[in-house]
């Protein structure tokens, strides 16, 4: 089940991405209109294997441990300001 919830974050941030764009590309040609960028955020980290573990099935040791990622949350959508001469 786990597995699935990170995947429903991901495809959530994709949505807004594809939002986002969109937004963009139908305002593109109005006057004084400036692009927006959907900005994200991982969320946290499962440490699985700590780091200096020893690996069972060769003996090498795991320098960096194991990390699970839990997902990603969409944290804001920003203006490109554009400088120009108007």
């Amino acid at each position: 089940m786990r597995a699935l919830q990170i995947a429903a974050t991901g495809m959530s941030a994709q949505q807004m991405r594809v939002e986002v764009i969109s937004n963009n590309l139908a305002n593109m040609s109005t006057t004084g209109y400036n692009a927006r960028r959907a900005e994200f955020a991982d969320l946290h980290y499962q440490q699985t294997t700590r780091p200096g573990t020893i690996n069972a099935t060769d003996g090498t040791t795991i320098p960096a441990g194991v990390q699970l990622g839990l997902g990603v949350r969409p944290t804001a959508v920003t203006v490109n300001i554009a400088q120009g001469s108007l």
